[in-house]
């Protein structure tokens, strides 16, 4: 009887995709309704003013206007404000 496996066979060969999350755009950044501003797991981030929450909690704008990071009671919150002229 052999002792080792097969020459064929190997235990670690997995990996997975990476999932390009992340903020993809930055505070003071000006974006257009539909430019995606963060895509993460869970709501690490919660949406604030002007922005949606997608079904993968993918945070994107609902408007014209400048990106803005801010922290309400210990929880981080994304808004976009319109930017006046």
């Amino acid at each position: 009887m052999a002792h080792k496996k097969g020459g064929g066979s190997s235990k670690n060969g997995r990996d997975s995709n990476s999932k390009r999350l992340g903020v993809k755009r930055y505070g003071g950044e000006y974006v257009i309704p539909g430019n995606i501003i963060i895509r993460q797991n869970g709501t690490k981030i919660r949406p604030g003013t002007s922005v949606g929450l997608g079904r993968d909690f993918t945070i994107y704008s609902l408007i014209e206007g400048q990106v803005t990071f801010e922290t309400k009671q210990g929880r981080k919150y994304v808004s976009v404000y319109p930017v006046e002229s």
